[in-house]
């Protein structure tokens, strides 16, 4: 797609344009305004309502409803009438209709047609002079762009998506924006003492992966890391999990999904910030030498784990992960998102992520991110009364308590044990958000949740 900015219509291209309730209208009696209402006012002129003084994050529902639901039948050529809006209002309306033409797809032999539009076609913007509505509105198209790939690997299925597949993504990835990549294969995972990673893995015929991205701008004054959850299936193991609905834990990496693509997308934006994005991998699957409960296993940082609950395996892969990322980069802020708990969801349902921090700035930071975006954040206490619930008897740590009550706030209180006392660490339970239902597909699907959200924050810790 191509995005250009004019200063008037042009003849014979259909035009949409969007209204707020109130406002003054010739057809006021039959169009409304109201959030989501259209109205054809003519057969080259489509107005689109937004509502009462919507929120930032709505614009971009509302048009990414619009362009979803009519996204076999769009011309090739529209022109959005963005006059008296400002550059962030218009990449948001940007990022939503360019993500209404996401295809899921992926796998049909005769899929539907959608648009030439969302491929070639063009989008001219009518908008106020500003050397800053054009750089909004292409960066928003790069962030869609971004989106739909990490969605398309979301929603791939465990026998196209493995380990491999997401160390191959990240390769080609850092290729094609100018990042590093390296991928510690299984040997190199052996000789550092990833054994908390390995142990996870012992049951799955696919070998493990650490995937280590460095986005390292020529100018930049904080180093962040980012460690993401890479559970390309999740079984449960031995704690196997009830099969109603064990086909949709091929999502279990949505915490990689978002790492795989904030980096990939702070690097087109080209960020002030030097990223590294630390991503375990592996599958968490059944055999006779998968870990078994009651096990005690070893850990990169040389406590060791003893094993409640082989379904509590992302947590296992993350203490690997998160201490090498502090142990090789000493990053000034380290951060961690996984599809960790059940528990965050009965918490907050689909509504908002779990954020737990001990770092009150951090927390504020993180939470204004997420207001701006819309991809929200709940936080939760890692109060260290809470540390007695992974006390374990006969090894430093034990992986669950075993109990009906708070559930992600003891992940949280193990994941920390591995930060190295950190004091910029935050844990992100995306458990609710990175995969749900939404009106955009007919079941659950994956919804890129995280990657604005951090990119909102770390362009701020830029600035």
């Amino acid at each position: 797609m191509q995005i250009e900015i004019i200063q008037e219509p042009v003849e014979n291209i259909l035009i949409i344009r969007p209204f707020e309730q109130g406002t003054e209208l010739s057809n006021q009696e039959m169009f409304k305004a109201e959030k989501g209402e259209i109205w054809w006012y003519s057969s080259k002129e489509l107005w689109v309502g937004l509502g009462k003084t919507p929120k930032l994050p709505a614009i971009i529902k509302i048009f990414r409803s619009l362009f979803f639901k009519r996204k076999d039948r769009w011309p090739a050529h529209i022109t959005l009438d963005a006059r008296g809006r400002d550059a962030e209002w218009i990449g948001n309306a940007v990022n939503g209709l360019v993500l209404g033409g996401y295809d899921l797809q992926l796998y049909k032999t005769e899929p539907k047609a959608v648009s030439e539009f969302f491929k070639s076609g063009t989008l001219s913007i009518i908008a106020d002079e500003g050397s800053d509505v054009k750089l909004s509105a292409e960066n928003a198209l790069k962030t869609a762009l971004v989106q739909i790939r990490v969605m398309d690997l979301m929603n791939a299925p465990s026998n196209y998506k493995k380990p491999s597949t997401l160390a191959e993504w990240a390769r080609k990835s850092g290729a094609e924006n100018g990042y590093s990549v390296e991928i510690l294969e299984k040997k190199q995972l052996e000789h550092e003492g990833m054994h908390a990673l390995l142990a996870v893995n012992k049951g799955s015929d696919e070998p493990p992966v650490m995937i280590v991205s460095e986005y390292k701008p020529a100018h930049y004054t904080r180093t962040v890391a980012l460690v993401g959850k890479g559970v390309t299936f999740d079984t449960g193991g031995i704690s196997i999990k009830p099969s109603a609905n064990m086909h949709l834990m091929k999502s279990d990496m949505g915490g990689a999904a978002a790492v795989l693509g904030t980096v990939e997308l702070a690097a087109q934006l080209k960020l002030p910030v030097r990223i590294i994005g630390v991503i375990p991998s592996t599958e968490n699957s059944v055999d006779g030498s998968a870990m078994k409960p009651g096990d005690v296993i070893g850990s990169y940082a040389g406590k060791t784990i003893e094993v409640i609950d082989t379904d509590a395996e992302g947590r296992l892969i993350l203490a690997d992960g998160l201490h090498y990322a502090v142990k090789q980069y000493q990053p000034d802020v380290l951060i961690d998102l996984a599809t960790l708990t059940g528990s965050i969801i009965q918490t907050l349902g689909y509504e908002a992520a779990g954020l737990f921090t001990p770092n009150d700035i951090l927390a504020a930071e993180l939470v204004q991110a997420a207001d701006e975006t819309g991809e929200r954040l709940w936080r939760l206490p890692v109060w260290d009364e809470y540390k007695e619930e992974i006390s374990s008897d006969i090894a430093d740590v034990k992986n669950y308590h075993g109990k009906p009550l708070a559930g992600a706030i003891v992940a949280a209180k193990f994941l920390e044990v591995f930060t190295a006392e950190h004091p910029a660490w935050a844990h992100l339970d995306i458990a609710g958000m990175a995969f749900g239902d939404t009106e955009f597909a007919p079941g659950r699907a994956g919804t890129a949740y995280g990657i604005k959200l951090l990119i909102a924050y770390l362009s701020k810790l830029a600035g």
